[in-house]
């Protein structure tokens, strides 16, 4: 008996001191693990030290503060919008100086946001600054400047901005693309108003799609954000910035362990569309598309599933004009594998209006290719029925609305109108609200939201709106003054 306790305080001791030679290291293997100055550090334990990147990005990283009137049926989470938008939540309601919702005339609202250049360029979420009467940067520094809205762009959830500075600290930019499944990565923002707040995770997976970000390849983690990391910058190990932190999945309002990132590539291109142009263009290819499942794979003699299933063809535009029709299933767009519908949107969103593009496609078993002269997509992300340059809706009507994609038209069961995101003024009153779909201006159908604000322009004193609200269509008389 005392051999065996002997022998076994002897495995112990073999155990423990293999245990701690296995977590904690020695100085010379600390000292080995240091890397480039401004890179987090593998050190005890085999987790990364973030504190050098945090300490060298930090101070271009930047909380935003925004003023706006009280929009009539938009509360935090996006309440009021269709059951397929309920848990993705775009993380940022207006918050009031105690970190709860701010209910009072004017919403003072909270976001984060990061500097790309020196002279005063800020990259944020679209829905951090859409309807602001006033927009406020505060810097690392605790400097408050005014920022002017230079353009949104609400289809991918990017916004910019300037402010009046030179000589600014500026995020370097990465590459999304590189991004792999499992790597580390940083968030820095201001949830719930405390600024600078750190949190880390992984790349949990790579461009996913979701219900109101047809045109984005989000990247997925499970950092941990909540209300007022809205905006802010995403970061690999080399302190590059590679996404804007943009929705969270969550039936609580607040983190559950799933986060979406705008990838970075698409945010600069957006960027320099929107300081440019002051407006986002974007290829219209004019077909209803829907992934092809199994069943769909078999009975059009595919190997598997893959491709986006041509369910109808606009009269008139471009897939129409080339010899598209219902029942082909695109396959590739100029070599480019179409995997899904929702690849198949972003690829040609992509694509300038007027460029040809190669489609092959899949029709009665045989395989074609078609040349297709790309038309202009409706300007579906910075629509605003009677807007100011912010996104502020203002005038007749008063919504803030976007074109439905092609899988918000299939699950609405509708073949056009457009999704109301935010309402006030006349519409408020009238009982419009998040997440309604205008289908007609009295008897006018509005099959985009340029469409919807010719009509309201001219437009008599009072209109009846046709609205498909839960299910059903009801007509809503608007007084438009």
């Amino acid at each position: 008996m005392f051999k065996r306790r002997i022998l076994a305080a002897a495995v112990a001791g073999v155990a423990i001191a293999t245990l701690s030679a296995t977590l904690i290291p020695d100085q010379n293997t600390a000292r080995a693990a240091g890397t480039t100055p401004g890179e987090a550090r593998s050190v005890a334990y085999g987790l990364p030290d973030f504190s050098d990147l945090v300490e060298r990005t930090a101070p271009a990283v930047v909380s935003i503060q925004v003023a706006r009137a009280v929009p009539a049926g938009r509360g935090p989470g996006g309440r009021g919008m269709p059951p397929e938008f309920e848990f993705f939540r775009r993380f940022g309601p207006p918050m009031g100086p105690g970190g709860e919702p701010d209910e009072g005339p004017t919403q003072q609202g909270q976001g984060s946001g990061f500097i790309i250049s020196a002279d005063g360029l800020v990259l944020t979420n679209a829905h951090v600054v859409e309807g602001a009467d006033e927009v406020t940067v505060v810097l690392a520094d605790r400097r408050e400047l005014k920022a002017k809205v230079v353009g949104l762009d609400e289809t991918t959830d990017v916004a910019v901005l300037r402010v009046q500075a030179k000589g600014l600290p500026t995020l370097a930019v990465g590459d999304a693309e590189a991004l792999k499944v499992g790597e580390w990565v940083l968030a820095i923002g201001s949830p719930f108003g405390f600024d600078h707040t750190v949190s880390a995770g992984v790349v949990s997976a790579k461009t996913r799609s979701l219900p109101r970000g047809g045109y984005v390849p989000f990247i997925q983690t499970d950092v941990a954000l909540n209300p007022g990391n809205s905006g802010g910058p995403l970061l690999n190990l080399k302190g590059e910035v590679v996404g804007i932190n943009s929705q969270i999945y969550s039936r609580s309002g607040g983190y559950m362990g799933l986060s979406f990132a705008i990838p970075i590539d698409l945010a600069m291109n957006i960027q320099q569309q929107l300081v440019a142009d002051g407006k986002v263009t974007r290829g219209r290819l004019g077909v209803s598309v829907q992934s092809v499942d199994q069943a769909l794979a078999d009975s059009f003699g595919l190997d598997r599933p893959r491709g986006a299933l041509v369910g109808a063809v606009e009269p008139g535009l471009a897939a129409d004009r080339a010899g598209i029709r219902a029942g082909d299933i695109i396959l590739s767009v100029n070599g480019n594998t179409v995997t899904d519908s929702a690849m198949l949107s972003r690829v040609i969103a992509e694509q300038k209006p007027g460029k040809d593009v190669t489609l092959e496609l899949l029709r009665e078993g045989k395989r074609k290719q078609f040349s297709v002269a790309l038309g202009a997509a409706e300007d579906a992300g910075s629509v605003v029925a009677d807007t100011g340059a912010a996104g502020k809706a203002q005038g007749r009507l008063g919504v803030v609305a976007r074109a439905l994609e092609p899988a918000q038209q299939e699950a609405a069961g509708v073949r056009a109108g457009v999704l109301v995101e935010a309402a006030r003024g006349p519409a408020a009153k009238a009982g419009l609200r998040p997440g309604d779909i205008i289908l007609a201006v009295n008897s006018s159908p509005v099959r985009g939201p340029s469409e919807l604000a010719n009509l309201i322009a001219k437009a008599p004193a009072k209109v009846a709106l046709l609205v498909k609200r839960e299910g059903g269509e009801i007509f809503v008389p608007v007084d438009l003054g």
